[in-house]
């Protein structure tokens, strides 16, 4: 009994420090995160800390890869949806996509940082192939280029114009904010209503 109650305890631990370490990524960012702040977050001391997560980075590792798998399961969802439209898709997918952004600030550069260093790792770990391949969305993209709806018959060009339209104010967020002045209450301000202007821009693009 005294075993089990102790294991018990110490996955609490894990997951206070987990979530501790998210609160502290996504209000100071990872460069300015120590893992002292980690540990006054969670309201243990640093040794207790470093016993369960060897360093920043692999907590930050970690803390990032379940938070992706668990938005990407979602997304999939989505992807395979059978009973909405491709536009239905696009317009729930920006929106989702934006808001995911806004909660969690250090993904894109999370993902850049590791498909830069080790893209096999990060695909294995990710469900990407099967979110992207005979998905439900693919099938109704091409449905729509046969149909004659959308020009564009590659649909690697459309998915890179939405992610790259969607994904750039948030990498360049330091520098959009430096440039036009605008602080984070504006910042996210601007993404909400990027939310309902970017699928009418993107079906723009489709249909060009």
């Amino acid at each position: 009994m005294a075993k089990k109650t102790v294991q018990k305890m110490d996955f609490s631990t894990e997951d206070k420090i987990k979530n501790a370490a998210r609160t502290v990524f996504q209000r100071k960012g990872y460069a300015a995160t120590r893992t002292r702040d980690i540990a006054d977050e969670a309201g243990i001391n640093l040794a207790l800390l470093n016993y369960y997560f060897r360093s920043k980075e692999k907590l930050f590792e970690i803390v990032m890869f379940e938070t992706l798998a668990s938005y990407m399961s979602g997304i999939l969802v989505l992807f395979n949806d059978e009973k909405s439209s491709l536009e239905e898709k696009l317009e729930r997918l920006v929106a989702e996509y934006i808001n995911f952004l806004i909660k969690e600030p250090e993904v894109p550069i999370f993902i850049m940082s590791e498909f830069q260093h080790n893209s096999v790792d990060i695909l294995n770990k990710l469900p990407v192939k099967q979110l992207l391949n005979n998905s439900v969305f693919i099938r109704q993209y091409q449905k729509a280029v046969a149909d004659g709806r959308i020009s564009e018959p590659n649909h690697i060009h459309f998915l890179m114009n939405m992610l790259g339209m969607v994904v750039f104010p948030f990498v360049g967020k330091t520098w959009l904010k430096e440039v036009f002045g605008v602080d984070n209450e504006q910042f996210n301000l601007l993404m909400n209503e990027r939310k309902h202007k970017l699928p009418v821009w993107i079906k723009a693009m489709m249909e060009a």
